[in-house]
C-alpha cells in the first residue's frame, strides 16, 4: 500500500506535542509492515537536518496568488520524509505562533500547506492509496481531494489528536484562501462553525474514515461535554469513527538503558529503582525515605490536567505520609499554588517550574506513583511511560487513561471529577503501598503493560483497507 502521512509536526524534526510522536513513529512501523510509507511536513526554521532537493519551483494558488515552494527530503529515519520549503510561511521561530499567541496568518499557512501536500505528491509522481491526515493543520486535504479538482484520487483517514484545537477563522479571510467558493460554508455538510470557517470540520466531513487516539475518547467526543459543538457531526459519522490507542517507543523509554538515570533497572531486575528514588529525593531537597510513597507529576499546568481538583485536596493530601515532586510550566495561578505548597510542606513537596526532559525521565524512574487526574486526556503519554518505568499511575478514567490503567491491576483509577474521588484514590494507593506483597504485584503488572507502536500501526493498516473500500463506494 502507498501511504502518505501528512502532519504539521514530526519527531525528530519539530515538536510541540504528542502529535509529533505519533507522526514520527507510524511511518517507520508502516515500512516494517512492508508498505511504501512517506511523510510530508513543513520545513520550519528549527528543522536543521541536511535535506536534499526533490523538486524545485513548485507552486499552488492561494487567494489568486501563486505561492512558490520547493520540496526537500530526508531518508535518515527509516522512511522518506518530504519537507514543504516555503520560507514566507514556515521560516519562523515557532511552529504555530510565539509567546502563547497564534500567528495571524495561520489560515493562509495551513491552507497553503494542504494544497502543497497534493501538489508535491503529483509532482513526484507518488499517488497514495491513502493519505493519513493529522489534526486541523492538514484537515483541508480531504476537502481538496473531493472538491478541488485534484488530478488523482486517494482515500483519506483523518486523525483527531485533540478536538479542542480546530483552526477557526473568519470566513472573509479563509474562504478566498480555500478557493472553492461560498458553497463549502454551510453548517450541514460544510465548514461553517458558529459563524467561522472551521478547518478541522473539513476533515470530519470529507475524510472517508475518522480516528482519534483512544477508544474512550472516540466515545467522549460524541457528547456535549467533550464535543465542543461538533458532537452532532461526529455522531453522524459514528460508524466511520474509531479509536486507535497511541503507543510509545520502548527503545527510548527503557529504564534498563536510560542514560539519564543514576541506576538502571528492569522488571526482572528492579533493584535500581530504589536508588533512582533516593536520587530524586535528593535532587528535590526532600528527606531520603524509602518508607513513604513518592508521587511524581510531569505536566502542563492547566485546568485540563485536573490541577483544580488537586488544589482542593492539597492540604488533606499532604496530611498523609507521602512525598510529591512536580515538573512543569503553564498557568501562573498554578505556578503560585505549587510554590506555596512547596513552602508550606518543605519535607513533602518539591517543585520545579521548568521544562527539563532529563529530569522528567528521572521522575518517571524515581517515583512510586505518577499522578494524572485529568479532566480529559485524549490518549495520554505520561501513564504509558510511567508503566514502562514500573511507576504506578493514579488517573481519572477519561480518554486513553481509562483504556490503559485498571484499578488494582496496574494503577489506581477514579471516575467522578470531584476532589473527594481523587483523595479516595490516593488513600487506596497509600494502603497498597503499605502492603509489600500487593505493591510488588502491582509493579510487576505495570512493567508487563506494553503499548508498542507496532500494535497501533497494525490497527491503522486495517482502517486504511476500510478507507479504500469506502472510497470505492463513494
Amino acid at each position: 500500500m502507498k501511504i502518505l502521512i501528512a502532519a504539521s509536526e514530526v519527531v525528530p524534526y519539530a515538536k510541540t506535542g504528542g502529535l509529533a510522536d505519533v507522526a514520527g513513529a507510524l511511518p517507520r512501523e508502516f515500512a516494517k509492515l512492508g508498505h511504501d510509507a512517506r511523510l510530508v511536513m513543513p520545513r520550519y526554521a528549527k528543522v536543521k537536518n541536511e535535506l536534499e532537493p526533490v523538486k524545485t519551483g513548485l507552486g499552488v494558488e492561494l487567494a489568486g496568488e501563486r505561492v512558490a515552494f520547493d520540496l526537500l527530503r530526508d531518508r535518515s529515519q527509516g522512511y522518506e520524509a518530504w519537507f514543504v520549503d516555503c520560507p514566507r510561511f514556515f521560516d519562523r521561530p515557532g511552529l504555530y505562533g510565539e509567546d502563547g499567541a497564534d500567528y495571524p496568518d495561520n489560515a493562509a499557512r495551513f491552507a497553503f500547506f494542504a494544497k502543497a501536500i497534493l501538489a508535491a505528491a503529483e509532482a513526484v509522481g507518488f499517488t497514495p492509496d491513502v493519505i493519513h491526515c493529522h489534526d486541523w493543520q492538514t484537515a483541508l486535504v480531504p476537502l481538496f481531494l473531493k472538491k478541488g479538482g485534484c488530478p488523482f484520487s486517494s482515500g483519506t483517514l483523518f486523525t483527531i489528536h485533540n478536538l479542542a484545537y480546530m483552526g477557526n477563522f473568519p470566513p472573509g479571510e479563509a474562504l478566498p484562501l480555500i478557493g472553492l467558493g461560498d458553497g463549502v460554508f454551510t453548517a450541514e455538510g460544510g465548514l461553517e462553525y458558529y459563524g467561522k470557517v472551521n478547518y478541522l470540520k473539513a476533515g470530519l466531513v470529507f475524510a472517508e474514515i475518522l480516528t482519534t487516539v483512544s477508544e474512550t475518547y472516540a466515545r467522549e467526543i460524541q457528547t456535549p461535554e467533550f464535543g465542543y459543538g461538533l458532537e452532532g457531526v461526529l455522531r453522524s459519522r459514528s460508524t466511520d469513527l474509531f479509536g486507535v490507542l497511541n503507543g510509545i517507543d520502548y527503545e527510548i523509554w527503557n529504564p534498563a538503558a536510560d542514560a539519564d538515570l543514576v541506576a538502571n533497572y528492569s522488571g526482572k531486575n528492579p533493584g535500581g529503582k530504589a536508588l533512582c528514588k533516593a536520587n530524586l529525593q535528593r535532587e528535590y531537597g526532600l528527606p531520603e525515605r524509602a518508607d513513604v510513597p513518592l508521587f511524581g507529576m510531569v505536566s502542563r499546568l492547566a485546568d485540563q490536567k485536573g490541577l483544580d481538583l488537586f488544589e482542593k485536596v492539597a492540604d488533606d493530601f499532604f496530611s498523609k505520609e507521602l512525598q510529591f515532586v512536580l515538573l512543569g510550566t503553564g498557568d501562573p495561578k498554578y505556578h503560585a499554588l505549587f510554590g506555596e505548597l512547596a513552602a508550606r510542606y518543605p519535607e513533602k513537596c518539591g517543585v520545579r517550574l521548568a521544562y527539563d526532559a532529563a529530569l522528567a525521565q528521572r521522575i518517571y524512574a524515581g517515583s512510586d506513583l505518577f499522578l494524572m487526574p485529568s479532566r480529559y486526556e485524549p490518549c495520554g503519554l505520561g501513564q504509558l511511560i510511567a508503566l514502562a518505568y514500573g511507576t504506578l499511575p493514579l488517573v481519572r478514567a477519561t480518554g486513553g487513561l481509562a483504556d490503559t490503567i485498571r484499578e488494582g491491576e496496574n494503577g489506581f483509577v477514579f471516575t467522578d471529577y470531584v476532589p473527594s474521588a481523587l483523595f479516595d484514590a490516593t488513600k487506596r494507593s497509600l494502603a497498597a503501598f503499605s502492603d509489600r506483597e500487593t505493591w510488588d504485584g502491582l509493579v510487576r503488572r505495570a512493567f508487563a503493560s506494553r503499548y508498542p507502536w507496532s500494535r497501533s500501526a497494525e490497527r491503522y493498516v486495517e482502517l486504511f483497507d476500510r478507507t479504500l473500500t469506502e472510497r470505492l463506494r463513494g
